[in-house]
């Protein structure tokens, strides 16, 4: 059954990049929830969609460009509102929380005039709001995969200071990190990485794939490194069990996807409260044995 689902060659784009995004996505997804910017992933994605919405209008409007893949311009926007989002963090240093909600709005306003200049949705908008098992082509898969390699790269050359700048920036900078430039770079794969997972996951539910594991790992996981083992792993297996859910129930894979990340979310907070009721009984029946 499940080796009837690789014969056509979309499906196996699909999982091949879903495979890379259950990596990548919660990997970032790891410092973010730790630098508390957990809604930045949602910023950058409404950026995304605009970008979207631009290049399908465009392709409606001048037929030479109807060849243009909109990833491209996804991917340009998103890189764009990361650098604006940084920029707008240090005009506002005591507020730089505000720098999300002004991205979003801005990503979201360009995103409805786009696509109601464009007639509004139809079946390649709905795609990559929501997903798509079949949406994967192979330029897409390479273009990901590129993506997702330079990703890696960066961040296991910029590890201690990605690190160093999550948990204790004020030692960091002292330190003699250039943090302006690691923080412009980590923005930049964070961008990335969410206008290469709208594919799979969704632009609306891309920011649910770089937390929810996130959150999962948090509650079990001893230590940074733990937390993102356990995130890629909780990834990995919400994207492949949303994918497979998606092509047999004939479902967008981004719910798929999400739901299932829920689950694993939910029992982990479950198994984590029953250890600790179990470690209090033990604890109270020690006590009154030694008494």
């Amino acid at each position: 059954m499940i080796a009837n689902l690789f014969e056509y060659d979309f499906i196996r784009n699909t999982f091949i990049v879903g495979i890379v995004i259950g990596i990548v996505a919660p990997l970032l997804g790891s410092f973010i929830v730790v630098r508390r910017l957990s809604l930045m992933a949602d910023a950058l994605s409404h950026v995304s969609l605009a970008g979207i919405a631009v290049s399908l209008y465009l392709s409606k409007m001048y037929l030479p460009l109807v060849a243009l893949n909109p990833l491209y311009l996804g991917f340009g926007f998103a890189v764009g509102g990361s650098l604006l989002m940084e920029k707008l963090r240090n005009v506002y240093k005591q507020f730089q929380e505000l720098a999300i909600p002004i991205i979003m709005s801005a990503g979201m306003g360009f995103s409805v005039i786009f696509i109601s200049l464009a007639n509004g949705f139809n079946t390649d908008l709905f795609s990559y709001l929501f997903g798509s098992v079949s949406a994967v082509s192979q330029s897409d898969m390479w273009t990901i995969l590129a993506t997702a390699f330079v990703v890696l790269l960066t961040v296991f050359f910029l590890y201690k200071e990605l690190f160093l700048l999550s948990f204790d920036e004020e030692y960091a900078k002292a330190s003699g990190i250039p943090a302006k430039v690691v923080d412009v770079i980590f923005m930049l794969l964070v961008a990335l990485v969410i206008a290469s997972s709208m594919r799979i996951v969704g632009i609306l539910l891309v920011s649910s794939l770089m937390t929810l594991p996130v959150a999962a790992a948090i509650r079990i996981a001893k230590g940074f490194k733990q937390t993102i083992g356990y995130s890629i792993l909780f990834g990995e297996i919400a994207v492949l069990g949303g994918l497979i859910s998606a092509f047999y129930l004939d479902l967008a894979p981004g719910g798929s996807i999400v739901i299932i990340s829920v689950i694993i979310l939910v029992t982990t907070i479950t198994v984590q409260k029953i250890k600790q009721k179990l470690a209090i009984a033990e604890r109270s029946e020690s006590n009154v044995s030694n008494s």
